[in-house]
């Protein structure tokens, strides 16, 4: 049989991918999960929890609660790194949203280009405050779920972004999650899956910019997430074909899509066992760069006086997401996406960290000056979806040539934090925002969610949210 839109007009005899994502979420059971899966969500909810602490004073963060405050009353969710605030649930998640992706610190899946914990983990610590309480094993088991089926959506898109995947893709990850926190109806599942489409927006261009709105696209899926659910839940039907229908998902906002095999991956494993760590406050195709220069300086003696020129030679999207010039004046957001200024403030300082985005270090006119004898040159790799390899080359005062490969990306599955790195960046965070004493509170609070009767209460208790 086929499935048909309102005119009678038939869609396709192809399985509804909608069905197949939210099946897939609705299946999922805690006791059923690989150790390798039930590690990295619970590793991946420390890291997020603990970014989204940090983005409390991230650029930008007080004017979007002060903007959330005036949408209404029914104070119900807590905030990230504000102890005492609630919000609404829909403006926490707005919110935290934006705070775990303001300092561009949250993890992200690679092949997919996505940040799926921002999105997924706001919508879902908004959600478990608005309703009954919720056990640890089903939190955690609603994170995999929404990773699963919000990268699925992105490594089903193979070509170069024009809208911002965790925006676009992260929405319908946020619903699926929802779906199964909440154990929901399948039809009412379908249906809040369908309004995700109503709700799915952001551009690249606040990319291309690095302007503030890129956390805004963020924080408004998480929010758009429960009104989609909250549709469904008092009967308001959703479109069946939000990803492929003629003017779904795949049709309108990315350039083609494979489907088939990401869809299939579904069987063999589960999406969260692939998602990287960033182990610097910026934009992840920035890591590798940051990475090179560490090791130039490290390993073959590069400094500052010596440098005359570095090229980083690497994919397409490398260029395209970080290969901006440094200028005076920049945003913060701008500076995390720009090479030649993470790579100068590398030399100069042995790393980036969350300091390095203030004012007064984004017009260090030293490291200004460094950055106009750093450039990002595309080399040609037909993969639009590739991170590496990549070539730091760097030509010396005394005319020496120096360089250094990038096979891979410090964090990613091939080269993941030790559990001494991932505590140090979880305390950095914390630290960052004056929340120090929560370290041991948090970790503790985390590591033994599944065992929990209320996840929500346990993360509350561990301080870092109200």
């Amino acid at each position: 049989m086929t499935e048909t839109d309102g005119a009678g007009a038939a869609l396709t005899e192809l399985a509804n991918p909608a069905h197949i994502l939210i099946d897939h979420a609705l299946s999922l059971r805690w006791a059923d999960l690989p150790e390798a899966t039930r590690s990295r969500a619970r590793t991946f909810l420390h890291d997020s929890l603990a970014v989204g602490v940090a983005g409390r004073n991230a650029a930008h963060a007080d004017a979007v609660l002060a903007m959330v405050q005036g949408w209404g009353a029914g104070e119900v969710a807590g905030v990230l790194g504000r102890p005492g605030l609630r919000l609404p649930a829909p403006s926490a998640a707005f919110v935290n949203a934006f705070q775990i992706h303001g300092q561009e610190y949250d993890c992200v899946h690679e092949p997919a280009v996505l940040h799926p914990m921002a999105t997924v983990l706001a919508a879902l610590l908004a959600e478990a405050a608005r309703g009954d309480a919720v056990d640890g094993e089903r939190f955690l088991t609603a994170i995999v779920a929404g990773v699963d089926v919000a990268v699925t959506l992105g490594l089903a898109a193979p070509d170069a972004l024009k809208f911002f995947r965790p925006a676009t893709a992260g929405i319908f990850g946020c619903v699926a999650a929802i779906a199964s926190l909440r154990e929901m109806p399948r039809d009412k599942a379908l249906a809040a899956f369908g309004h995700a489409l109503a709700f799915a927006s952001g551009t690249m261009q606040a990319h291309l910019e690095g302007k503030p709105a890129l956390p805004v696209q963020v924080a408004n899926a998480a929010r758009g997430s429960l009104v989609a659910v909250d549709l469904s839940n008092y009967g308001m039907p959703g479109v069946t074909r939000p990803l492929d229908g003629p003017f779904g998902y795949f049709p309108l906002m990315e350039l083609r899509e494979v489907l088939a095999p990401a869809l299939a991956r579904l069987g063999t494993g589960h999406r969260i066992t692939e998602v990287s760590w960033k182990p610097f406050p910026t934009g992840r195709a920035g890591h590798g760069g940051i990475v090179a220069v560490q090791q130039l300086c490290h390993e073959q003696g590069l400094t500052v006086d010596a440098l005359e020129r570095l090229e980083y030679h690497a994919p397409p999207l490398i260029h395209r997401l970080v290969g901006r010039t440094a200028r005076e004046g920049m945003e913060p957001g701008y500076a995390r996406l720009c090479l030649p200024y993470l790579a100068a403030v590398t030399l100069l300082r042995g790393t980036v960290t969350l300091a390095d985005f203030g004012r007064e270090a984004l017009d260090d006119p030293q490291v200004l000056a460094l950055a106009q004898r750093i450039v990002v040159i595309a080399d040609g790799n037909p993969d639009l979806a590739a991170f590496v390899p990549a070539l730091a080359r760097v030509k010396t005062v005394e005319g020496r040539d120096l360089t250094q490969p990038v096979t891979a990306q410090l964090g990613s599955p091939e080269w993941p934090l030790t559990p001494a790195q991932h505590l140090a960046k979880v305390r950095a965070c914390l630290s960052f925002t004056g929340l120090a004493s929560a370290d041991d509170a948090l970790a503790e609070a985390v590591a033994g969610l599944d065992c929990e009767a209320d996840a929500l209460g346990a993360l509350i208790r561990s301080g870092v949210l109200s």
